[in-house]
């Protein structure tokens, strides 16, 4: 994270950051979560077609990284895809909107990552309605390879602050074609204003921000144990945790220093933006949030591919009580006539960041 001087100073606490770090010395140079990120680098690395599209899959975006997806092997040419609804974020996601924009990010990944490999992915949605699979598969010789696949492994999401740079006229020309993109300098602040407001509620509504504490990682035993979830990692921040500055605890308690340092980061990062894609749909069924995952992932790795950066800032989109009126709100800017948004993105040029943490492909099939 990058912080102000000032910042800085507050956090060392006279020196207490820089004594744990030097004092852990080796023990800090090797925070990395390597087994946690594993799945990365060994996405292709499988014979079986349909185990080889799903590890790419497996890599989408989805929300608070709780990788919900679970595959069955059919047959010899077939998968069923489903939601792990233990998995659910009741207090965020209270409709599962959100958790079901994410299979769409899986499913089209897999069908990209199955056509790069010469086969034609023929899907069909909620085939026994909601309670049975999300997607069934067949897989069927063929396929075009799409050039978007080309930037699976650089797509991250990207929560730092963002360059004071415009996105280029060009730029907002590619991605036109997967979302509704705002720079205008009015729109611009309008919008840091509300995802800002938003995120606050979130932040700031307890039995909300518990749901996020809970799934809160705190350092590499943590993560590595469960790579889901928020993953707190790197030298600098187990540093805090080392010197007492960050844990669970404090960021449960809003009185806390922690918290309140944590939240001015996130504000001040949020305020580093200058411009937002926007996900419409015409109405808000699980086929229409499908659908707007795969326009999501697409975006993603079009922006990728273009140099630029992404980070969701839907809180204004989440359906509990307190978040009403931010609902109400960002609709009446963003949406049409009988529109749902069903996503909303920071976009910028932003400073490389490593990938998330994903559980094995193994953990994530059923049958194998």
């Amino acid at each position: 994270m990058k912080l102000s001087r000032r910042k800085m100073i507050g956090l060392m606490g006279g020196g207490v950051v820089v004594a744990a770090t030097a004092s852990a010395g080796g023990f800090l140079a090797t925070r990395r979560p390597t087994r946690a990120l594993a799945p990365w680098d060994t996405a292709g690395a499988y014979t079986e077609p349909r185990m080889k599209a799903l590890s790419y899959a497996l890599l989408a975006p989805n929300p608070h990284n709780r990788q919900p997806w679970v595959a069955e092997l059919r047959g010899s040419n077939m998968l069923a895809i489903y939601r792990d609804k233990r998995l659910n974020l009741p207090e965020t996601d209270p409709f599962d909107r959100q958790l079901t924009v994410g299979m769409g990010c899986f499913l089209e990944l897999l069908r990209m990552a199955a056509a790069e490999d010469g086969y034609d992915l023929q899907t069909e949605l909620f085939p026994l309605g909601e309670d049975g699979p999300v997607a069934t598969a067949y897989f069927a010789k063929g396929g075009t390879p799409d050039p978007l696949f080309a930037h699976v492994f650089e797509r991250h999401t990207n929560r730092q602050a963002y360059k004071d740079v415009s996105v280029s006229a060009e730029a907002e020309a590619v991605l036109a074609d997967y979302a509704t993109i705002k720079s205008d300098k009015a729109e611009v602040a309008a919008l840091r204003k509300l995802t800002w407001e938003a995120m606050d509620v979130e932040l700031t509504t307890q039995h909300v921000m518990m749901e996020s504490v809970d799934l809160m990682r705190f350092g590499k035993a943590e993560i590595e144990a469960n790579p889901d979830g928020i993953a707190l990692s790197g030298p600098f921040l187990e540093s805090l945790m080392l010197a007492g500055m960050l844990s669970r605890e404090d960021q449960a308690d809003q009185t806390s220093s922690s918290f309140k340092q944590g939240r001015d980061m996130i504000r001040d990062a949020m305020n580093a933006t200058q411009a937002y894609a926007v996900v419409t749909s015409p109405g808000n069924s699980r086929v229409d949030q499908i659908k707007a995952g795969y326009e999501w992932i697409r975006l993603q790795l079009a922006a990728t591919g273009l140099g630029l950066s992404m980070q969701p800032v839907s809180q204004a989109l989440q359906e509990f009580p307190e978040m009403a009126e931010h609902y109400s709100a960002v609709h009446e800017m963003l949406a049409g006539p009988g529109e749902t948004v069903q996503m909303l993105a920071r976009l910028g040029y932003g400073p490389k960041i490593d990938p998330s943490p994903r559980w094995p492909l193994e953990t994530r099939v059923a049958n194998v």
